[in-house]
């Protein structure tokens, strides 16, 4: 499961998609919006992706992670319009038979989600807005 959606992120859902009898952990990363950021009160955020491009490469990461680490299933899921303050923006959520390659997989995939998944991300603060970059720096090699 990779996608966008303009709805709130049911965490229920993902983990019902990667679950499976057998596995033993299910690992979840969770992005919510924050109230600050340098130094500035946020007060809104606003998500705006090409989405064509953006669950392609979603699902490229998904084969890549799922080909590195020692994971079964992966999904994740990214918001775009307008969130609130407290509000998950993003979710990641892979299932394997170890904790380890779970928590693992989805560091990976959220960094290079990050990275390389064309969504663009507009901070409203008090006394203005600007879009903020991704993570940027050097890519991790899977």
């Amino acid at each position: 499961m990779f996608r966008l959606q303009r709805q709130p992120i049911r965490l229920d859902e993902l983990v019902q998609a990667v679950r499976e009898d057998g596995h033993g952990a299910v690992a979840i990363f969770l992005g919510t919006v924050r109230n600050h950021n340098i130094g500035r009160k946020v007060l809104n955020l606003e998500y705006e992706a090409y989405p064509a491009m953006a669950v392609r490469e979603m699902e490229r990461i998904g084969r890549l992670v799922l080909e590195q680490y020692d994971v079964d299933r992966l999904a994740m899921v990214h918001r775009i319009g307008r969130l609130e303050i407290g509000e998950t923006s993003v979710a990641v959520v892979a299932a394997s038979a170890h904790r380890a390659a779970a928590m693992e997989a989805c560091r990976c995939a959220i960094d290079r989600l990050k990275e390389t998944v064309p969504i663009w991300k507009k901070e409203i603060f008090e006394g203005g807005e600007a879009w903020i970059e991704g993570a940027g720096g050097p890519m991790r090699p899977l």
